[in-house]
């Protein structure tokens, strides 16, 4: 069985995803995307592989492709007590797997 691999990857971090991919021996479509709480710049790559595959399609994603906690305090230039900053999760993978019923090229 075929699987489509979708991944939200931050724009800084996907030519090294798609490296990675090409390198293994992989393909993705790639197009960009705007989204989330920040409105990052994002690309989303899709990616047709055999079920077998997946796993190694999932480590080389994560490998290069790492999430990072931001840290933005709500009053800028006061000493604030640590209870009053907000923390986000910036970066990383959004990744969705799905089965493909079929998979043809035209």
């Amino acid at each position: 069985m075929m699987k489509m691999v979708m991944a939200v990857v931050p724009r800084d971090q996907a030519e090294a995803v798609l490296n990675g991919l090409v390198t293994a021996g992989y393909t993705a479509t790639f197009c960009d995307s705007r989204g989330g709480v920040l409105l990052q710049a994002q690309k989303m790559l899709f990616i047709a592989a055999k079920a077998e595959d997946l796993l190694k399609i999932l480590q080389i994603i994560r490998e290069y492709c790492r999430a990072e906690i931001a840290v933005e305090s709500e009053h800028s230039g006061e000493t604030l007590p640590v209870d009053s900053s907000v923390s986000t999760v910036v970066g990383g993978a959004a990744v969705f797997v799905w089965d493909l019923e079929q998979f043809m090229i035209y």
